[in-house]
């Protein structure tokens, strides 16, 4: 029983890291406004010549891409007043591919938020408070792991984010459609490297602040039962 007691909250912690970082990449891969602050600050409608109302067509048409049922996109923009598909056969390619990697960080999400709350579960409505504490410990654990995570995901973001973002594409695809011309791919006129390096700083930031605030949690109740057990009584 120790022994399952142990693996469950060993489990526990590692799951949410990977719980935190997947909801953050999943809030960015469908967040409009991440999106358009990436347009308005590289200028992309200069560069692509499409308006804002198109670009936010993009957008959405992007956003529903990855979380529809359809293998490849087709998406018509309008441009001097002429519709055209925007995306090149190279491009589709590289989209699906990257929808592939989206339906991942979907799944490994599903999991990790089944099983962790699954333990919480059972350790609040367990009968013995000490499965309280190895929630909270399960929690501190957890949050430390995911902080230390991201600390060393900023710190080489910000020392050397160019070898960062080549390594990610060469571990997750097995192509080389990836590789696109900024003179005449949308795609990579749409999202430029500078996004990608935003997206990584957002997302290590919001992963950060949601392990803080698990593990607070878990750290206040921790301290909370040490002062209550200094003065003799039990929580």
């Amino acid at each position: 029983m120790k022994a399952l007691s142990i693996t469950a909250k060993g489990l526990f912690i590692l799951c949410l890291p990977f719980l935190l970082i997947t909801a953050s990449l999943g809030w960015a891969v469908n967040s409009l406004w991440l999106y358009q602050y990436d347009f308005n600050k590289y200028q992309v409608g200069i560069t692509t010549g499409l308006t804002e109302p198109e670009l936010e067509t993009v957008a959405t048409g992007l956003i529903h891409y990855f979380n529809s049922g359809e293998e490849y996109i087709s998406l018509t923009v309008s441009k001097n007043s002429q519709p055209f598909e925007l995306f090149n056969e190279r491009e589709i390619i590289h989209l699906k591919d990257v929808k592939g990697l989206i339906r991942l960080d979907y799944g490994v999400l599903l999991g990790t938020l089944v099983y962790v709350l699954a333990y919480i579960g059972v350790c609040l409505f367990w009968k013995k408070r000490k499965y309280w504490r190895y929630l909270a410990w399960g929690l501190v654990g957890g949050g430390s792991l995911t902080l230390a995570l991201m600390l060393a995901l900023g710190l080489w973001a910000l020392v050397g984010f160019d070898q960062l973002f080549l390594q990610f594409h060469l571990f997750s695809f097995a192509n080389e459609f990836w590789q696109l011309d900024p003179t005449h791919d949308y795609l990579i006129m749409l999202f430029p490297e500078g996004f990608f390096y935003d997206a990584t700083l957002i997302c290590a930031g919001a992963t950060a602040a949601g392990a803080v605030i698990l593990g607070g949690v878990g750290g206040g109740y921790l301290l909370l039962t040490r002062r209550r057990a200094r003065h003799g009584k039990n929580i």
